[in-house]
């Protein structure tokens, strides 16, 4: 069981800081808080409301991640897919995946049609 070094703990919040200020501007802020393998990822509205969103599970790569979804009606979290139909991706898809449940916004789903140059 790998555990990520403090770089990649570091470079995750960033990651994930980032990503929600550019997509989802209903946040406050993103908490990623760390326990073995796995990084747990919140959301902070506001209000003040926390949300549990996902957690992640490191395999030794700061770009490719296990994901699991939280499930409030379980009071914890459940290996899932991405909508890519893959288990593991990187930490924007799993939060976009999870802000997209939690935050209703199924738009987060839908594959990036964003041109390239």
């Amino acid at each position: 069981m790998a555990t990520p070094p403090a770089s990649t703990k570091s470079s995750l919040q960033q990651r994930l800081s980032r990503h929600a200020r550019d997509r989802w501007p209903a946040l406050a802020r993103v908490g990623v808080r760390f326990h073995g393998q796995f990084a747990y990822i919140d959301g902070h509205l506001p209000d003040g409301q926390v949300l549990p969103l996902c957690r992640l599970r490191y395999g030794g790569t700061a770009s490719r991640w296990g994901f699991a979804i939280y499930l409030a009606s379980k009071d914890g979290y459940h290996n899932s897919a991405l909508p890519n139909g893959y288990t593991a991706g990187s930490p924007e898809e799993a939060l976009d995946c999870a802000c997209g449940l939690y935050l209703n916004d199924p738009t987060a789903w839908l594959p990036d049609t964003t041109p390239t140059n």
